[in-house]
């Protein structure tokens, strides 16, 4: 199966948003990449569930909305009014994750389970075959534009065994750093899906980045 690119919005501009948006609908990426920060959960804060709504009007693909704040398990059915395709939570915000990741598919979404840097896969174990998706943060969360972290590749590796070896369908997506080089690396690790920013928006052409980010092999 192709990798899928999901720009993350947090590095688009929003003084022109519209366009940023329309051009992802336009372009070869799969999903939107929305990171919500609260401030207590990561040390810095983005947007909230009025602008993802706003997105979810004009957004022609599914939305992937990311929660680095404490306590998600409060938000599921505002993610859910808000559009989102799928709810991703973090291990480490949720101390009953099985009882999250059960309400989020209860409130008809995909469940993504996030892991900071310093988590190991292997704390995946018990609720592996209950997500749909694992996101592996590849910097540590709050801000974009941070080198990524080499370890990382292994930790794509080790989940996709863990993966295989149960005969699963769970995606892995990786977010932070990704860049053409990066990229190409996590996919050879086994990433089904990359989340990019900076590299996409910063870019004089947008949409060809997708592009070669997509084309990948």
């Amino acid at each position: 199966m192709p990798h899928k690119i999901a720009p993350s919005l947090l590095s688009a501009d929003f003084l022109n948003l519209q366009a940023d948006i329309e051009m992802i609908n336009n372009s070869e990426a799969d999903w939107f990449h929305c990171d919500v920060m609260d401030g207590s959960f990561v040390p810095n804060i983005s947007f909230g569930f009025p602008i993802i709504k706003q997105i979810s009007v004009l957004a022609k693909k599914p939305l992937d909305v990311h929660l680095m704040i404490v306590n998600p398990d409060k938000y599921i059915s505002q993610v859910k009014d808000a559009g989102a395709y799928m709810m991703n939570v973090h291990y480490e915000a949720c101390t009953h994750l099985h009882r999250v990741v059960h309400a989020i598919k209860d409130a008809e979404m995909k469940a993504g389970v996030t892991l900071n840097p310093h988590t190991p896969v292997s704390l995946l174990e018990d609720i592996l075959q209950d997500v749909d998706m694992v996101l592996l943060m590849t910097v540590n969360p709050g801000f974009g534009g941070q080198k990524f972290i080499e370890h990382s590749l292994t930790k794509v590796s080790r989940l996709k065994e863990m993966i295989l070896k149960r005969n699963l369908n769970t995606l892995i997506e990786v977010d932070g750093g990704v860049t053409l080089e990066t990229g190409k690396r996590l996919v050879d690790a086994g990433a089904d899906v990359l989340v990019a920013g900076n590299t996409i928006f910063s870019d004089k052409n947008p949409a060809e980045m997708i592009h070669k980010l997509k084309s990948i092999i």
